[in-house]
């Protein structure tokens, strides 16, 4: 069950953060969907992600907010980036449906979520992870163009 999941990542990641604390290293546990792409995967939302976080207590410890994954399982992409942001360590970027390019094909708009983001104070890189379906150099150039704020 959920409760007893959550209780055995917990004493896992209280016994591993102490050494990313000491290395100054920020463990990242990333949230992916449960619906299309891996069933049964628990950390498959964000409130589930963010009590996690909490539980774990380290500032070392954070959540890879996807939002490809995150726009399958609860949509609200902006306004949870917007609430829990300090739980977010990085970002990966996808089309949805079909974790393809950044484009008119999928119903994720990059340039306000990469706003909203940019407005939460996170200057750090996000991962472009889609599956091209046209020439992936000109897919990352476009989805870098997007995200720049």
């Amino acid at each position: 069950d959920r409760e007893t999941g959550m209780k055995n990542c917990v004493d896992a990641l209280k016994k591993i953060t102490p050494v990313a604390e000491k290395a100054g290293v920020t463990l990242q546990m990333e949230l992916l969907n449960s619906k299309v792409d891996h069933a049964d995967y628990m950390c498959d939302n964000s409130t589930w992600g963010v009590e996690l976080v909490k539980r774990v207590g380290s500032d070392n410890f954070k959540l890879l907010y996807d939002i490809y994954h995150m726009q399958i399982m609860e949509g609200d992409i902006i306004r949870t980036i917007q609430n829990n942001h300090q739980y977010f360590g990085h970002y990966h970027t996808a089309g949805n449906p079909g974790r393809h390019e950044l484009d008119n094909n999928q119903e994720l708009l990059y340039p306000p979520i990469a706003k909203a983001i940019a407005d939460t104070g996170y200057d750090g890189y996000f991962a472009h992870e889609f599956l091209p379906v046209r020439d992936p150099i000109a897919g990352l150039r476009d989805a870098v163009a997007q995200c720049i704020v």
